[in-house]
């Protein structure tokens, strides 16, 4: 017998149009920039410009179904394109804006995007990829736009109203970094986008007259569906900064009065730097892990949690109206199965350590599928229709559940995913590389940074100029946070029985590397 969700007949556009009339005169967004006055709509101001953006897109030929790509720091356009696709029933598709200009390319080459939402720092990356789109750009300026190049302001027309699409079809595509070389595309569907908004709301304590300060980048989960959509959910209002700054943080959220944000280790580590002010009006943080030190610290309570850009929410949540435990990131979400296995897919008990799997309903908390990618799609699912994670974790006596580490070879870079095999494509191009291994590295701000073992056939003269050579491919080919912090020749890697590279040795050298003979290293982290 099929069952129902909770979301039938509902979509995106059905939620901001129900919030523009139960919430018209109230505020939804205020943008905060580093320069100038801040800019603020009302729901109903903000849904009007939604309609216009959407007709605006309707006449470069943007309809049900169809794709574009978003290459944009936090703004008000970024959210106003994703809005506007999904009240045409078209499939916002937001990309990381550290993207090199090869990285850009396979992005919009796998999206099979019509067409590019662009910002003027961003134009020659846009540019560089796009052969048929049309390129719509943030800011005009006579030394940053080519003839061609169409002003996001002229998108504004007259409002059109909304394209009726089904809560199956897909609203976004998000790529996040997996363990293949290249990134896979999440697609969510009207569905999913709701879960998001609603579990986001219910898990997070949400209220009307919370007001939620966003700096993490739109393109990633936690500030689209565990952020803003949950925000207009509740009926709330969102302060949305262009990226986090540690030295702007506190004087928005002062001056917007914020109570809310969604914070990964990397900001509270570097805010951890700086005073506190005495007073301030946050209630809650959300956060990776549940620490009584950091509740100390900033005097704000928190709350543990965990999710993937393929849960769309949180899988496990802790409560801030009940204890919770340090160190932990919560327990199992009402809203999804989870189990934690061996190797061979035997339930582990309290104490010992498993892979977190999650099952829940495709299309609705669990993301649609892989795009246009069927074996990746039926890879990420076990026998009994559980998502295979990747993480380690393990269940405390108490109930909670702790991280350990990933089965996945994925680095996190201050909240963002890196795919070691997607570094080693890189690196193993190189003339004289015979192996490479990037494996995770400690990092007192960033969590993690990526290092890499290189085996080579060089001699000792060249070695300087082949780590050179490293770090100049991936500079020009990678993000900036994907390029390793060390680069590190061996003679050879340490190797398990079938020869495979025991990067779990690799990650031990790491943590006594202050007393290792690494000659040949260079750091390139800069911020």
């Amino acid at each position: 017998m099929p069952s129902l969700h909770p979301f039938e007949q509902q979509t995106v556009a059905w939620l901001l149009e129900t919030r523009a009339t139960l919430s018209k005169d109230e505020p939804f967004l205020i943008f905060a920039p580093f320069e100038g006055e801040a800019r603020r709509w009302t729901y109903g101001q903000f849904a009007t410009d939604v309609a216009r953006v959407a007709a605006g897109l309707a006449e470069l030929g943007v309809g049900r179904g169809q794709r574009v790509v978003v290459l944009l720091d936090n703004c008000p356009e970024a959210l106003l394109v994703f809005f506007a696709c999904a009240w045409l029933g078209a499939v916002c598709v937001p990309v990381n804006t550290q993207s090199t200009a090869s990285e850009f390319a396979w992005f919009l080459a796998r999206s099979k995007a019509v067409g590019i939402v662009a910002q003027p720092r961003l134009l020659d990356v846009a540019r560089s990829a796009a052969t048929s789109q049309w390129l719509v750009v943030t800011q005009t300026g006579a030394a940053s736009t080519a003839s061609d190049d169409i002003p996001f302001g002229s998108l504004y027309r007259e409002p059109v109203s909304c394209n009726r699409v089904d809560s199956q079809a897909p609203a976004s595509v998000l790529f996040t970094s997996g363990t293949t070389s290249r990134p896979k595309g999440v697609v969510w569907t009207h569905a999913n986008v709701l879960w998001g908004a609603k579990m986001g709301a219910l898990q997070e304590g949400l209220r009307r007259d919370d007001v939620h300060l966003v700096f993490l980048p739109l393109f990633h989960v936690v500030a689209l569906t565990w952020s803003i959509l949950p925000t207009m959910w509740a009926g709330g209002c969102a302060v949305l900064q262009p990226k986090f700054s540690a030295s702007r943080f506190w004087e928005a959220a002062l001056a917007h009065r914020c109570t809310w944000a969604s914070m990964v280790p990397f900001c509270t580590a570097v805010l951890a730097k700086q005073p506190v002010p005495e007073h301030h009006f946050f209630r809650c943080w959300g956060h990776a892990v549940f620490s009584t030190d950091c509740e100390r610290r900033f005097g704000v309570q928190l709350l543990g949690w965990w999710g993937m850009t393929e849960l769309v929410t949180q899988g496990l949540v802790g409560d801030t109206r009940l204890p919770q435990t340090h160190g932990s990131i919560g327990r199992p979400s009402v809203g999804y199965e989870i189990a934690i296995v061996d190797e061979h897919g035997k339930g582990v008990g309290p104490g010992e350590t498993g892979e977190l799997c999650v099952r829940g309903r495709r299309g609705v908390s669990l993301f649609l599928e892989y795009l246009d990618d069927i074996e990746a799609t039926r890879r990420a699912f076990d026998a009994q229709g559980y998502f295979r994670t990747g993480d380690r974790v393990v269940m405390r006596s108490d109930g909670t559940i702790q991280f350990v580490d990933r089965l996945k070879d994925v680095i996190k870079v201050g909240g963002e995913n890196v795919a070691a095999p997607e570094v080693e494509r890189v690196i193993a191009t190189i003339a004289g590389v015979q192996e490479v291994a990037v494996v995770a590295k400690r990092d007192p701000e960033l969590g993690e940074v990526p290092v890499a073992f290189v085996k080579a056939d060089v001699s000792a003269d060249a070695a300087s100029r082949l780590v050179t050579e490293v770090l100049v491919a991936c500079r020009q080919q990678l993000a900036k946070f994907k390029v390793p912090r060390d680069v590190v020749l061996v003679d050879d890697f340490p190797r398990v029985a079938i020869g495979k590279v025991a990067k779990a040795e690799l990650r031990k050298r790491l943590g006594d590397s202050d007393q290792a003979d690494i000659t040949d290293r260079l750091d390139v982290h800069s911020r």
